[in-house]
């Protein structure tokens, strides 16, 4: 039986701080062997094109801070595939935004120290597509992929919903998961959703046998993984 665990957005270093401690436990229960990262494994806060927090940390330092924080999921899981996300490729965009070609600037897995990762836009896996989802939006974003891709699919990138949906055919069944997200929601760098009513759903995803099913963080106050929690 094959088992494949899929880790939301971590958006280092604005990462909840106990969401490496709930995929651990997730993945042990369902006897995953294979880890795929969904993608934004840093946030680049300082390398985005919006409006950035004038007292927070400086590229530099958010940088060295994201690097920190990612030895202990290197640790963890040496061997991984990553889906490049929107927030990971910013300092791509930001050289080509200056004229820089890319043979001038270090890979992903380089910058990260991550040797054992491989780093791609998407991954396919048994017939399970794995794409960060970028330019997706909205509830149904992770059906509407898999009905495009016409291939079951899975993606993060749209932080407000988890879960998983079916569409069915007289030639095939495929479903559609979105793994949520890893985040600290209070975190200077998600300010922007503060009015938002829809909140982050924080989770992860695991793919049993061609089958996805989404594990909610219960870390609302008084739950398991509140960041407060004992």
């Amino acid at each position: 039986m094959s088992s494949v665990g899929i880790i939301g957005d971590l958006h280092l270093p604005f990462t909840h701080p106990r969401y490496l401690a709930f995929v651990n436990e997730t993945f042990k229960a369902w006897g995953v062997d294979r880890v795929v990262f969904i993608g934004d494994i840093v946030d680049h806060h300082c390398l985005g094109f919006w409006e950035t927090d004038p007292n927070g940390l400086g590229p530099e330092r958010e940088a060295q801070e994201a690097l920190e924080q990612l030895d202990a999921w290197r640790r963890k899981f040496p061997e991984a595939l990553v889906c490049i996300g929107n927030h990971d490729e910013r300092q791509f965009r930001r050289a080509r935004a200056a004229g820089v070609p890319d043979r001038y600037l270090r890979d992903y897995a380089e910058v990260w120290e991550t040797p054992g990762w491989t780093w791609k836009f998407e991954h396919e896996i048994e017939g399970v597509l794995y794409q960060h989802g970028t330019g997706s939006s909205g509830k149904d974003a992770a059906i509407a992929r898999a009905k495009e891709n016409r291939i079951s699919t899975v993606i993060g990138h749209v932080h407000s919903f988890g879960g998983v949906k079916y569409s069915t055919s007289e030639r095939d069944r495929i479903f559609g998961m979105n793994v949520g997200c890893g985040i600290e929601c209070s975190s200077y760098a998600f300010a922007y959703g503060k009015a938002f009513p829809v909140r982050p759903t924080l989770g992860c995803g695991v793919v049993v046998d061609g089958i996805g099913y989404f594990e909610p963080m219960l870390c609302g106050k008084g739950e398991q993984w509140h960041k407060d929690a004992k």
